[in-house]
């Protein structure tokens, strides 16, 4: 089996460096311009000039996102935004725009273009005409079947990047007008309110919802990668880096194990657990297998109460005295059971003791947002560990 590459989203610098961390192979992120997700952080132009440095010395690949659809006010400033691109050392961009790849041509520059999802692509025509203009890499519309994604792979020999894990859309991807409608805010150009999230009221039922479950593709890693996809993406730029810490560490150890033949079942089920447990919404394979249904989606309301498992994360570790510095997340007190987790370790449990603050003082509990105290953890621990909640007992 080929190798595929993990793909993770980012939202700031500190999330580009947790993914690269926890075993991404490329992360995407977006500027200030031109990119969707407005409502994330996004990056200045001398940080994601910093952001392709740090994945250079890593050898990671970075792909910015160009993948508003441009409307004639849009295009000022393209050119040159562009041509900066360009001189930064990035792998590529992201873009669904024709001006965009064309402008990438015109211009000469050494920008490898990645069709995004907003292209709504699913057969292999369309694919092929997005070849013949130099697109490198086509992100799948997150609706492809598995038959749609075999297929377009074995027609036209181009790189397939495909979801496997994040949010859907209750629109085909890339076609939404829903925020637009209600809210005069474009969701193709970066202003999605999620509206299609809202509770609509009727005289029958008052908790009408039309929103997607999330989507997930853990039961068929072993099939995509043998199908030959080439990147597995997930989505979440605007996602918190506890979560992109806990959903891309899942993936790498999942792919991992694939390739290496010892995935088990019960491995598998324990990734679904953690994963469903970290964004507080179910998530199903979507289309792949089979058309969806109403299991696929909430449509009577939902329940998506936010948990509190994230408790902190390893600043510094003492390999004398054992003592981790911690920068709490969540209420703990001595006694509460976790997990700690992270790429240089097995997942393993944790009873709290004693907690002390910043000066070696005994204290009750850690309950004040992102205070620093210390604990004793006789198991090694490194720099941006995750200590979380026990919920599940660890497989891996």
């Amino acid at each position: 089996m080929k190798n595929v590459e993990l793909l993770a989203p980012a939202g700031d610098l500190e999330r580009l460096k947790m993914a690269f961390h926890y075993g991404a192979d490329a992360v995407y992120l977006g500027g200030k311009k031109f990119s969707l997700r407005a409502n994330a952080k996004n990056l200045t132009n001398e940080e994601l000039k910093e952001a392709a440095y740090i994945a250079r010395t890593l050898n990671k690949s970075l792909y910015i996102t160009v993948n508003i659809l441009f409307h004639n006010d849009d295009l000022e400033g393209l050119d040159e935004y562009l041509k900066y691109l360009d001189t930064i050392g990035i792998t590529g961009v992201i873009s669904s725009d024709i001006v965009v790849i064309k402008k990438i041509r015109e211009l000469n520059l050494n920008l490898n273009v990645v069709l995004s999802t907003q292209s709504s692509t699913l057969n292999y025509g369309a694919v092929m005409f997005w070849k013949s203009l130099g697109v490198k890499r086509v992100v799948l519309a997150r609706e492809a079947s598995r038959e749609d994604v075999k297929r377009i792979i074995d027609e036209t020999g181009i790189e397939v990047e495909t979801f496997i894990h994040g949010a859907m859309c209750t629109s085909i991807s890339g076609k939404c007008v829903l925020s637009n409608y209600l809210t005069n805010r474009d969701s193709n150009r970066g202003g999605c309110v999620q509206a299609c999230r809202w509770c609509f009221k009727n005289k029958d039922n008052p908790e009408f919802t039309m929103t997607s479950k999330d989507l997930n593709m853990v039961s068929n890693i072993k099939d995509m990668i043998e199908l030959g996809v080439a990147s597995f993406k997930v989505e979440g730029r605007m996602r918190s880096s506890y979560y992109i810490a806990t959903v891309i560490l899942a993936y790498r150890k999942m792919i991992d194990k694939v390739m290496n033949g010892t995935l088990t079942e019960d491995e598998t089920k324990y990734y679904l657990n953690v994963l469903n447990r970290c964004a507080n919404r179910d998530s199903k394979p979507q289309f792949y297998n089979n058309p969806t249904t109403e299991e696929d989606e909430y449509w009577l309301g939902r329940n998506e109460v936010t948990n509190k498992d994230f408790l902190g994360i390893v600043l510094d570790y003492d390999e004398e005295t054992h003592i981790a510095t911690i920068e709490q997340r969540n209420y703990f007190e001595p006694g509460t059971v976790a997990q700690i987790f992270g790429p240089e370790i097995d997942t393993f449990d944790y009873t709290i003791g004693k907690i002390y603050d910043e000066e070696m003082n005994e204290i009750e509990v850690a309950n004040h947002p992102q205070m620093i105290v210390k604990l004793e953890i006789i198991n090694k621990v490194y720099k941006d560990d995750i200590i979380r909640l026990k919920v599940f007992d660890k497989i891996a």
